[in-house]
């Protein structure tokens, strides 16, 4: 995760800089992530998120959609927190720092 808790360091704070750097990793990075969104209709927002745009927001509904339930409980437990609060967290983080991690618009490489 340090590579991406370095990234994300200046985007969101510490606790929920992991969160988002175990989601994402969890996912595939970026383009695995970019992936998952696509399969649930969701390839819009997170493009938003890429592009050089105003980033659409997400909610943790929405958000529930492209984790699966276990995932969900296995994190939720990892960080000691509740499913629905890691989602509410992770939904106000994610655009900031997918947008971050694509710099001029570009998927980094896995």
């Amino acid at each position: 995760m340090g590579l991406l808790d370095g990234l994300l360091g200046g985007v969101v704070g510490a606790e929920v800089t992991h969160l988002v750097s175990a989601y994402i990793e969890h996912h595939g990075g970026v383009q695995g992530l970019v992936g998952q969104f696509e399969q649930q209709g969701l390839g819009p927002t997170i493009q938003s998120w890429i592009g050089n745009g105003p980033n659409q927001a997400i909610t943790a509904e929405q958000l529930q959609k492209v984790i699966s339930s276990d995932a969900l409980v296995q994190l939720a437990a990892k960080f000691g927190i509740n499913p629905q609060d890691l989602l509410q967290k992770i939904a106000q983080a994610l655009p900031a720092a997918v947008d971050k991690l694509t710099p001029d618009g570009v998927i980094p490489k896995a």
